[in-house]
């Protein structure tokens, strides 16, 4: 017992020589990273964490880096400023931990707070540093850093010692902060990250598009098709003329087969933007699509007569005649007149669908058949030559 009791006194005692230490160094204001580091090897040993003057001391080391750097700052020094930002941040954590301390009843079970005034007020004069430290950290692409100052400057609100401020009410940019803290979790692609804070972000009116489209992107990785489609369809009824709804919308609609849904939403789109190339030209494909072959060849004519670089404005035309063709040749007798009229739309057919070819050599899937079958028809032996050996390469 006596070992025992000698152990403890000498221990107890080097614990208190180097608490005086670090207090010492805070005081002079010099090596405060030693004093810090000093108190950080105590809090490592579990049974030192409800020592009130560990923690104060600590704070006090972190507080004057903090005003430290402040100072050069004021005075245009060279300082660090991320490892500026993330001392403010550690002010945060220290102080949460103190006051998690300091709301512990004694042995009357009374509470007396000692730190939480003092704290408190340096906290809510040191807040706005949180949302500058997670702007610097997005700059710096530093998205998982950058979540945590978010998130850090969002928890202020549900702190008990912070609760006198009332930021959820009182705090215009808390919206704002929460935006970001869904963009930093998109970025990193990480789903929970990024919704955590969602109901707040959507508060966030000047965002609120870019946060649909993340909302977006973050269902599709959750495989929440439902959930998807709904977001969509919001942000293409809100803002239509924003190019990311649009295209996804009509591929949703389009992959289950949906195609009335599918031009439902081009002439909405058309009816923003009438002259819209991408919105005409995703009509001009579903009139193809569902077999109104004479509405696609206008559409796609006027929009080649606006703008002839537009490769599937050509394609589009050129399969509608070519469709046009094989429908009619598909009866078992024709008429003369069916069979000129074959004959006719194959011609009409090719020099849409060569010029398609030249636009994208590479999507040979879409021509090379066609072409093909026209030119077998049209008895064009040295064409037919040249895309019969092109078939036979590409299928080896």
């Amino acid at each position: 017992m006596l070992v025992f009791v000698c152990g403890m006194t000498t221990s107890s005692f080097g614990q208190k020589k180097i608490i005086s230490q670090a207090k010492e160094l805070v005081k002079k204001g010099k090596d405060l990273t030693k004093a810090e580091q000093l108190m950080t090897n105590l809090l490592k040993d579990s049974a030192n964490r409800g020592n009130e003057k560990i923690w104060t001391v600590l704070m006090d080391a972190v507080v004057k880096q903090y005003e430290q750097g402040n100072e050069k700052l004021y005075l245009k020094q060279k300082y660090d400023t991320a490892s500026h930002f993330n001392t403010v941040k550690q002010m945060f954590e220290i102080a949460e931990s103190i006051d998690s301390l300091d709301q512990k009843p004694d042995e009357k079970g009374k509470i007396h707070l000692k730190y939480r005034e003092k704290n408190s007020e340096l906290l809510n004069r040191c807040r706005p540093n949180l949302f500058n430290g997670g702007a610097y950290f997005v700059r710096k692409q530093k998205y998982k850093e950058a979540y945590n100052f978010f998130e850090s400057y969002i928890d202020c609100a549900q702190q008990p010692m912070l609760s006198q401020y009332n930021y959820s009410e009182t705090d215009s940019r808390m919206p704002e902060a929460a935006y970001w803290a869904v963009y930093c979790g998109y970025k990193q692609k990480d789903p929970k990250a990024t919704l955590r804070h969602t109901y707040l972000a959507l508060k966030d009116t000047a965002h609120y598009v870019y946060m649909l489209q993340y909302l977006a992107e973050t269902y599709l990785i959750e495989q929440d098709t439902a959930r998807y489609a709904d977001v969509l369809k919001e942000g293409f009824k809100k803002y239509p003329k924003f190019m990311y709804f649009f295209p996804r919308l009509i591929e949703y609609h389009s992959a289950r087969g949906e195609l009335d849904e599918a031009m439902t939403i081009v002439d909405e789109a058309l009816k923003a933007d009438s002259t819209n190339e991408v919105f005409l030209a995703t009509k001009s494909t579903l009139l193809l699509n569902t077999g109104k072959y004479d509405e696609c060849i206008i559409l796609s004519d006027t929009l080649i007569a606006h703008n002839d670089s537009m490769a599937v404005a050509w394609l589009n035309a050129g399969l509608s005649y070519f469709n046009k063709a094989v429908d009619i040749d598909k009866n078992t007798r024709l008429t003369k007149k069916q069979k000129r009229s074959v004959i006719d739309n194959y011609k009409k057919a090719m020099p849409y669908l060569q010029r398609y070819r030249q636009f994208a050599p590479d999507d040979s899937d879409r021509w090379s058949l066609p072409l093909y079958t026209i030119y077998l028809n049209l008895n064009m032996g040295k064409e037919f030559d040249e895309i019969d050996k092109l078939i036979r390469k590409n299928k080896r």
